[in-house]
C-alpha cells in the first residue's frame, strides 16, 4: 500500500468574490495569496491578506473566509496543507523549537524570495508523480522549518480523535458507499462502539460524512473547472440539487456562484 501524502498542494482560483461561513481547518495549512485579497472574519475582528502575503492556519480553527478577486479580477491563493504525521516528524526532528508557543487562530508574514523558494519546492515535489516519498518529506519539512525559524509553529497533533479517523478514511473516496459498518469494519470495531466513540466527540457517522462531502465540493469548486453536477457526483450526492441546498445551507451561498 502506498504511503500517504505528507502534504497536499492545492491552489484555489476564482474571479468571483465570495464569502464562506464558518470554514473549519481540517489540517494545519500554510497558504500564499498570489492575486487578490484573503480576509479571515470573526465577530471580534479580521484579518486582511493581500497579494504577496502568507497566511497561516492551524488545524481546528474556525472563520468566515472572504476571497476577494480584486484589485486586478482574480483571486488566487497556493496552498499546502499538511498531514498529522509530518507534523509529528517536524517536532521529533527539530525539538529546538519546543519553546514556541503553537500559532492559534492564524499567523502571517511576507512570501519573500526565500519563503517562495522553499514553498515552490515543496509543491513540485508533492505535485511530481515520480518525486519519491523522502523527498516530499524533506520538502514539505523545509517549509516548516523556514515558519519555525520565522516564529510560527504548529502544535504537536497527539492522538487523532474518532471523527478525524472516519474523515480521513472516507476523504480520499466522498463519492463511496459508506455505511456505518463499513466505517466500522475498517476500524476493526462494532457499528454501536463507533457510534458511541463518535457521540462522546458530539459528532456522528452522517455529520462526519457530509463534512467531507461538502468541504471536497468546496474545494474542487475552487481549484477545478468541473461542472456543478459533476461535482456534485464526484462527492456524493446523487441530485444536483440536493448537492446545491446542502451546500448553500452550509457554506452560505449556492455553488453556481463560483461557476460564472
Amino acid at each position: 500500500m502506498a504511503s500517504p501524502p505528507p502534504a497536499l498542494s492545492l491552489q484555489i482560483a476564482t474571479a468571483v468574490h465570495h464569502r464562506i461561513h464558518t470554514v473549519t481547518v481540517r489540517m494545519d495549512s500554510v497558504g500564499w495569496v498570489v492575486s487578490g485579497t484573503k480576509h479571515l472574519v470573526t465577530p471580534a475582528g479580521g484579518h486582511r491578506y493581500p497579494s504577496g502575503q502568507v497566511f497561516v492556519l492551524p488545524r481546528a480553527a474556525q472563520w468566515e473566509v472572504v476571497n476577494d478577486p480584486a484589485p486586478h479580477g482574480r483571486y488566487v491563493a497556493r496552498l499546502l496543507c499538511f498531514a498529522p504525521e509530518l507534523v509529528e516528524q517536524f517536532h521529533c526532528r527539530f525539538g529546538q523549537f519546543a519553546a514556541l508557543a503553537p500559532v492559534q487562530g492564524c499567523a502571517g508574514l511576507p512570501a519573500d524570495a526565500t519563503f517562495e523558494g522553499s514553498y515552490m519546492r515543496a509543491v513540485s515535489a508533492l505535485e511530481d508523480g515520480a518525486s519519491s516519498q523522502a523527498l516530499r518529506e524533506h520538502r514539505a519539512l523545509e517549509v516548516l522549518l523556514l515558519l519555525a525559524e520565522a516564529g510560527i509553529v504548529f502544535a504537536p497533533p497527539g492522538e487523532l480523535g474518532w471523527a478525524e479517523r472516519v474523515r480521513r478514511l472516507v476523504g480520499p473516496s466522498p463519492q463511496a458507499d459508506w455505511s456505518v459498518e463499513r466505517i466500522a469494519g475498517a476500524f476493526g470495531t462494532s457499528a454501536s462502539t463507533l457510534r458511541r466513540r463518535l457521540a462522546q466527540e458530539g459528532e456522528t457517522v452522517g455529520q462526519c460524512l457530509r463534512d467531507v462531502r461538502l468541504e471536497t465540493g468546496l474545494m474542487l469548486l475552487q481549484s477545478s473547472p468541473l461542472q456543478v453536477s459533476e461535482i456534485a457526483a464526484r462527492c456524493g450526492y446523487e441530485s444536483h440539487s440536493r448537492f446545491s441546498a446542502a451546500f448553500r445551507e452550509r457554506f452560505g451561498f449556492p455553488p453556481s456562484q463560483l461557476r460564472p
